[in-house]
């Protein structure tokens, strides 16, 4: 452990609240996605979000101090790796869903708690006590059951959202690894400028003109992703990513929330599965096989998000 490591100060009570809020940003965000990746790429979706949270960041920390100095990392190589991860997993999280629904995809990513644990060990040196191993390993068996008791269908879908999980977590132990020398300023701007350059170097090639709405709701994709990885910058800033990982599960919920009521009517198979039971109590008939249904909102139910 580093000196600069002892002398911080954890606010373990805050980054527990900022992840929650983040697990709630981030959940609008990847259902907003879903919609308008049906009718545009994903891979522009992701170049407009990066527009938008660039000129953000750069903003942000333009307001703050000069921008040659957010760029002064002490670790930058790592900073670039960083910023690299995190837009990958944004692509393999966009691919996934043109073949897994978002409920169902929530819960196959929702494994990354489970790897930033892993990885914090190994990555970080950080100790992490039986409890703490217990509470993450209980949330993922509890997603896993939520999910479905038969299992997800094996598609190349499925393996792309493994693979985002495994970028994801990857991407928040380094996070933390480089808030132990950098500012969150500096953080968020190399997030930033790596996703741009990346997103726009594939995005534009993807590029389709867009209507007012779907604008309207690019934006509010940008906006939440401001605020999402800004919140989780500063929570990682708080607190080791293994303590505040066992709350990354409330995503799954929120998912199946936003699923069923907000966008897509989507049900994962157990709930729907237990309500078809007590809507036939009486009646002998249980179908405990059904698959989710989506409602179409003039579009089609299969598309990638968190683009």
């Amino acid at each position: 452990m580093t000196t600069l490591d002892s002398e911080r100060t954890d606010h373990v009570g805050r980054a527990i609240i900022l992840t929650l809020i983040t697990v709630t940003v981030f959940g609008v965000q990847d259902a907003v996605s879903k919609i308008l990746v049906q009718s545009y790429s994903p891979f522009q979706i992701t170049m407009m979000r990066y527009w938008g949270f660039a000129l953000f960041a750069l903003f942000l920390v333009a307001r703050q101090a000069p921008l040659r100095q957010a760029f002064r990392s002490k670790v930058p190589l790592w900073q670039v790796v960083r910023g690299t991860l995190l837009i990958a997993d944004i692509w393999f999280f966009a691919l996934a869903l043109q073949t897994v629904p978002l409920g169902e995809l929530q819960a196959i990513v929702i494994v990354y708690p489970l790897l930033v644990t892993l990885f914090a060990i190994l990555v970080l040196g950080e100790k992490v006590g039986i409890f703490r191993f217990a509470a993450v390993g209980v949330g993922f068996l509890g997603a896993m059951v939520i999910m479905r008791p038969g299992g997800v269908p094996l598609t190349w879908g499925v393996f792309c959202g493994l693979a985002s999980a495994t970028l994801y977590a990857l991407y928040i132990v380094l996070t933390r690894k480089v808030s132990r020398v950098d500012s969150a300023a500096t953080s968020m701007t190399y997030a930033a400028v790596v996703g741009l350059v990346l997103s726009t170097g594939l995005g534009v090639f993807f590029w389709q003109p867009m209507g007012w709405t779907e604008l309207a709701m690019t934006v509010l994709i940008m906006g939440t992703t401001c605020a999402g990885h800004g919140l989780m910058v500063f929570a990682l800033s708080m607190a080791p990513a293994s303590t505040v990982q066992p709350f990354n599960y409330f995503s799954l919920p929120w998912a199946i929330v936003l699923s069923i009521i907000l966008v897509f009517g989507q049900w994962i198979d157990p709930i729907r599965s237990c309500c078809r039971c007590r809507d036939h109590r009486g009646r002998g008939s249980c179908d405990h096989g059904t698959r989710a249904r989506p409602q179409s909102l003039g579009h089609s139910s299969g598309g990638p998000a968190r683009a």
